[in-house]
């Protein structure tokens, strides 16, 4: 089974953009994704934004992590 992770996209440099996931900062590719824009919310897999999403359903899978992880603090 594969997972997709939330990100929130913070820059951009052409085809890849820094997202931050639950306080660590990583490089993801864009261009799987239509027309990205700093501060829009992604699903991240296998080092690929490959779905935008909106700010509710972000905060509802960041949370079921958190929780699946047994943490409440920034980073894993």
């Amino acid at each position: 089974m594969c997972i997709a992770i939330p990100g929130e996209i913070i820059s951009i440099d052409r085809d890849y953009a820094i997202t931050n996931t639950m306080g660590v900062e990583s490089e993801v590719n864009i261009k799987l994704i239509e027309n990205p824009c700093i501060n829009d919310y992604v699903l991240i897999h296998a080092g690929c934004a490959i779905e935008k999403i909106d700010y509710e359903y972000f905060s509802y899978l960041e949370h079921i992590i958190r929780e699946a992880l047994g943490s409440n603090s920034n980073g894993y």
